[in-house]
């Protein structure tokens, strides 16, 4: 009997702290995004910038894809 109860409670505790888990991942993430966002936009944007001022100091003319 003590067996099949710690099977019991073994499953049960699994699914809850999943559960639990699973929101408290979930909460963490939405609380990060937009810091996140912040900083891969930075990021793209400093590329981007780098990338154009490179190419417009290698006087190099553009060549338009098309």
């Amino acid at each position: 009997m003590v067996h099949r109860v710690m099977q019991r409670v073994d499953v049960v505790l699994d699914q809850r702290l999943r559960e639990a888990i699973a929101t408290v991942v979930q909460e963490q993430t939405r609380s990060v995004l937009p810091r996140l966002r912040e900083e891969i936009e930075s990021v793209v944007r400093h590329a981007v910038y780098e990338a154009v001022a490179d190419e417009l100091a290698s006087g190099a003319p553009s060549v338009p894809k098309g």
